[in-house]
C-alpha cells in the first residue's frame, strides 16, 4: 500500500512538472532523446525533472534495437566527462594540495552521466528501469567495447544503491505470493524448478529459501539461496530434489546443505549480493535451529569438462598414467554414465583429475572454477568431491556428474579467506587431498 500511495504521489508530482514544462515550448514539439538527457541533466526544479525523467524512460522504452544503441553512443560521446577542466583542476591540486582542491577535482573527473542516473531514478519506477537500461548494455559492449565507460558509471551508480545496509532479507515459503514464486521458477538457472510440485518440495519443512529485496523492486528478488535440512552431507542432487522423498524433522538436523544460489538481475551483473546472502542465511539458520553444526554446500563444477577438453591434462602434473588417460576417451559415448563396467574404471582417474582441478589448476592465482573462487573467497574449504553426484545432461555435459561439497567451519572461515586472499591457498579436507595421491601400483 505504501509503495502505491508512493508511486501516486511521484505520477501526481511528474504530472505537475509536465504543465510546467508544456508552458515553456510548444505543446507540438517532438523531443529528442538526446535533448530530453541534456535538459535533465541540467534541470533544477524538481517537479520538472520528475516529468523530464519520466519522459525518457518511456522515450526509451519505446526505441527499438538501434535507437537504444545509439542513445548509448550519445551517452559515450556527449556526457563523459570533459578533459580540459580536469587538468586544470588536477593541476591546481599538484599546486596546492588541500581538502577544497581535492573536493573540486573529484567534483570535476565524476562523469555527467552518473547525474543523468541519478535524475532518472527520480521517474516513478525509475530504478526498475535503470536496471533494465544496464541489462541491455551489458548484451551491447562484446560488440560494442566503446561503450565500456558508460557501463563503469551504471555500475558505479547501482553499487552505491543496492549496498547490503538496502537490502531486505525474506525467508520465501508457500504463503509467498505467486508472481515471487513464478519469478525464482524463472530464474533457477542451478537445477531447473520442474513445476509447481517441484518449487512445493523445495518450501517444505526441511527445505528453505531466501532472498533479498530492495525497497525501489519491493517484488523483484534479486538473489535467492536454496537451503536443505539434512542429517549430514548431502552426495547426490537427484536423491536431494526428488518429489518421492517425505519431507524430514528440520529440528533435528544437523547440516544445512545450500544447494543453489541465483541471482534474477541481469542489469545488476557485478554487484555481489552472495557472500551477504550466505553469511545472513548461516545467521537466520542458527537463530532458528540452535542444532545446526554443519553448514555445506552441493554445488556444481561447471568448468570442469572444458578444462579437460581443452587438451591441456597431462600425466605428470594429474597422476594419471597414460593408461588412465586414454580411459577418458569413453567420456564422449552417449550414456556412459549409465554403463556400470565404464563408470568403473573412470571413477578413479575423474576423481583424482577433479581434485586436481579443483586444488591445483589456477588462472591468475585463482582456482579456474567460477563456483570454486566464490565458495574459496567466502573462506570456505573443498570438503568432498562427490562421484555420479549430477547424472543429469547438463551436470554429465559440464562436470562428468560430479559434484563438490563446500564446507564454511565457522572457527576457520577467517583463516581460510585470509590464505586464499593473500596466497591463493586453496583450504581442502584431508579427504579431499588424499585424491591428489597417485594410486599404489
Amino acid at each position: 500500500m505504501a509503495s502505491t500511495l508512493l508511486g501516486q504521489m511521484w505520477n501526481s508530482v511528474a504530472d505537475r512538472g509536465r504543465e510546467i514544462l508544456a508552458r515553456r515550448r510548444d505543446a507540438r514539439e517532438v523531443r529528442s532523446i538526446g535533448n530530453l538527457c541534456r535538459d535533465l541533466v541540467s534541470e533544477r526544479g524538481e517537479a520538472s525533472g520528475v516529468a523530464l525523467a519520466r519522459d525518457l524512460i518511456e522515450h526509451y522504452e519505446a526505441m527499438d534495437e538501434d535507437q537504444r544503441l545509439a542513445f548509448f553512443k550519445l551517452l559515450e560521446t556527449e556526457l563523459s566527462p570533459d578533459f580540459e577542466p580536469i587538468a586544470r583542476a588536477a593541476a591546481t591540486f599538484l599546486e596546492s594540495p588541500g581538502p577544497a582542491a581535492l573536493l573540486d577535482l573529484s567534483r570535476t573527473v565524476e562523469s555527467p552521466r552518473q547525474e543523468l542516473i541519478r535524475r532518472v531514478n527520480l521517474a516513478p519506477h525509475g530504478t526498475a528501469a535503470i536496471v533494465a537500461m544496464r541489462k541491455e548494455l551489458l548484451g551491447l559492449l562484446p560488440d560494442h567495447p566503446e561503450l565500456a565507460s558508460v557501463d563503469v558509471d551504471f555500475e558505479h551508480v547501482l553499487h552505491s544503491w543496492f549496498n547490503r545496509g538496502f537490502l531486505e532479507l525474506r525467508r520465501i515459503d508457500w504463503n509467498t505470493p505467486a508472481a515471487i514464486l513464478e519469478k525464482l521458477i524463472e530464474h533457477e538457472a542451478v537445477h531447473a524448478i520442474r513445476g509447481w510440485p517441484d518449487m512445493r518440495r523445495r518450501l517444505e519443512e526441511d527445505r528453505r529459501c531466501f532472498a533479498f529485496f530492495h525497497p525501489a523492486l519491493p517484488d523483484e528478488p534479486l538473489i535467492f539461496v536454496e537451503v536443505a535440512l539434512l542429517d549430514g552431507l548431502a552426495d547426490s542432487i537427484e536423491a536431494l530434489l526428488s518429489l518421492e522423498h517425505a519431507a524430514g524433522d528440520a529440528s533435528r538436523a544437523s547440516t544445512a546443505i545450500f544447494y543453489s544460489i541465483n541471482n534474477c538481475q541481469d542489469g545488476l551483473r557485478g554487484i555481489s549480493f552472495g557472500s551477504f546472502l550466505i553469511k545472513q542465511v548461516v545467521f537466520d539458520l542458527l537463530r532458528e535451529q540452535p542444532r545446526l553444526r554443519t553448514f555445506a554446500t552441493l554445488s556444481p563444477i561447471p568448468g570442469f569438462r572444458a578444462w579437460l577438453d581443452d587438451g591441456t591434462v597431462e600425466a605428470d602434473e594429474s597422476g594419471l598414467d597414460a593408461e588412465e588417460l586414454e580411459r577418458l576417451q569413453a567420456l564422449e559415448i552417449p550414456g556412459w554414465h549409465r554403463d556400470a563396467e565404464l563408470t568403473g574404471s573412470l571413477e578413479e582417474p575423474l576423481l583424482r583429475l577433479c581434485a586436481h582441478y579443483l586444488l591445483k589448476a589456477k588462472r591468475d592465482r585463482e582456482p579456474r572454477d567460477p563456483v570454486a573462487r566464490f565458495h574459496l573467497g567466502n573462506g570456505a574449504r573443498v570438503e568432498r568431491i562427490n562421484w555420479l553426484a549430477d547424472v543429469s545432461e547438463k551436470g554429465i555435459r559440464q562436470s562428468a556428474g560430479m559434484m563438490v561439497n563446500y564446507a564454511y567451519r565457522t572457527a576457520q572461515i577467517e583463516k581460510n579467506h585470509e590464505a586464499y586472499v593473500a596466497h591463493g591457498r586453496v583450504a581442502a579436507s584431508a579427504v579431499a587431498t588424499a585424491l591428489l595421491r597417485k594410486k599404489k601400483p
